[in-house]
């Protein structure tokens, strides 16, 4: 798969904030406001991302990771959204792997580790197939059109994301 993360750039914000706010994408997300998203490209303690692919390097989605010079080496993944027609398609796999990678091998990484609201069921079987391990939920913490959801707090630890790899490598054999 022809995947690319490639800084996101100020003049990609319009393009960012109509992913997030696109209503097949607002369940999942708590959306943030364009100052928010300027602060994530310019502070050191952030990644964002705008995903690419094909020949063309067509934009389908974001990423954030926040963490960056984390002293823990605790890394966030702090976003992930594509585009509505682009879900579904294994991209969103693609990504956290690249992530993952990026997170343990670029920036040094032991922990890598994310929120998911409960409600989402396709990110919660995503990030379990991934090797994510549910540490916990924050109940009720996140207002909805509809009430009330939760936040499921997961993590992938270095040392499993190498067994992961590993896994990988051999059956690829």
């Amino acid at each position: 798969m022809n995947l690319r993360l490639r800084p996101t750039m100020l003049s990609d914000l319009d393009f960012v904030i109509s992913v997030e706010q696109d209503q097949a994408n607002l369940p999942f997300i708590t959306p943030w406001e364009r100052p928010q998203h300027e602060g994530a490209i310019r502070f050191p303690d952030f990644r964002h991302f705008i995903v690419e692919t094909g020949a063309g390097n067509e934009r389908v989605g974001f990423v954030i990771l926040q963490g960056c010079r984390n002293p823990h080496r605790s890394v966030e993944l702090k976003r992930l959204v594509l585009t509505p027609e682009d879900q579904g398609h294994g991209l969103g796999r693609a990504c956290v792997r690249l992530l993952a990678q990026m997170a343990f091998r670029d920036l040094g990484a032991h922990r890598f580790w994310l929120d998911v609201k409960s409600l989402n069921d396709r990110a919660l079987a995503l990030y379990r197939s991934e090797g994510f391990v549910e540490e916990g939920r924050l109940r009720e913490s996140v207002r909805t059109a509809e009430g009330w959801d939760s936040l499921i707090v997961m993590s992938l630890l270095e040392p499993e994301h190498v067994a992961l790899q590993r896994a990988r490598e051999q059956g690829a054999a």
